[in-house]
Formats: C-alpha cells, sequence, structure tokens
C-alpha cells in the first residue's frame, strides 16, 4: 500500500485539515499508526501517536506531556473514506470521544455535539447510530478490564 495523505474531517466545526506533519509509522489492511506533535499548542498536551482501526470506527491516540508522561488514550468514534486509488483517507470525527486514563478511569465527551449535530441535520442517521454502537462496543471492552488487551498492543513496538 503506498502512503496515503491523511485528513482529519470535523462537522462541529466544519473542518478538512490536512494531517501534513504525521508521521505515519506502519500501515496494514487492519490499522494505521503515526506519531504527531499537536497543531494548535495545548498548556499540558505536546505530542502523541494513533492508531487508526480501519475496521472497528476508532481511531485510538495516546496523549503525551512534553516529557513523555502518558496524559490518556482519546478515542476517537470516526468513520473513514478512502479515496478511489487509496491515496488519500479522510477520517471523520462523529463527536463522541472516550478518554482512558491511565488508572483505567474513563470519561465520554461531546454526546451533546452529537446531539446538536444529528438536530441540525450534520449527521445522519446511520452515522449516529455508527457513533452509538461503536461507543457501545469500546464502553463494554473498558468495563470488562480489556482495553489494554484489545486497543493498545499495536503501540507497543513503538520507542
Amino acid at each position: 500500500m503506498t502512503t496515503p495523505a491523511l485528513y482529519r474531517k470535523r462537522l462541529i466545526p466544519n473542518e478538512c485539515i490536512l494531517l501534513k506533519d504525521d508521521v505515519i509509522l506502519e500501515i496494514t489492511d487492519d490499522h494505521i499508526l503515526t506519531k504527531w506533535n499537536t497543531l494548535r499548542p495545548k498548556k499540558i498536551l505536546h505530542h502523541g501517536d494513533s492508531c487508526y482501526y480501519l475496521h472497528k470506527n476508532l481511531k485510538v491516540s495516546r496523549f503525551y506531556t512534553e516529557d513523555n508522561f502518558l496524559i490518556c488514550w482519546y478515542c476517537d468514534i470516526v468513520s473513514y473514506e478512502w479515496n478511489d486509488d487509496k491515496s488519500s483517507l479522510v477520517t471523520t470525527d462523529l463527536l463522541l470521544d472516550i478518554l482512558v486514563y491511565p488508572d483505567k478511569s474513563f470519561k465520554i465527551l461531546d454526546m451533546d455535539e452529537l446531539a446538536q449535530a444529528h438536530k441540525e441535520k450534520l449527521i445522519s442517521d446511520e452515522l449516529m447510530q455508527r457513533s452509538l454502537l461503536t461507543a457501545n462496543l469500546l464502553l463494554n471492552n473498558i468495563y470488562d478490564d480489556m482495553f489494554s488487551q484489545i486497543y493498545t498492543p499495536v503501540f507497543d513496538a513503538l520507542p
């Protein structure tokens, strides 16, 4: 597979950004592994790495401080759309996010944005259902203490 251009599409606010500085570390039929620095500097978040789980509607990222302290695992519920020749991949954020902290606690974000996007017809019934079902599966994996066994092994080979 050739190295694709990666785009992040958001519904709220409406934007599509080329992730030109993300470094692709590995590509398989199941996932794309990247490392990156923040696009917009944050108080704590400095850099991270991400795994695009191409068949799970998830992008799981590790967020780090400048001194490499793991802040959390940030799980974006997404949809993926390849162009015809697979030279670019658009990852659309389906708004629901789940943060998993090193102590195994977690937080669900942006349920209000999902409801707003659906009300304003920015997201279809099908994509809203996909977002909710994917979040439900992810939460069940967290409840069953399976998050690290299912979603983190691809990161193990990274420095």
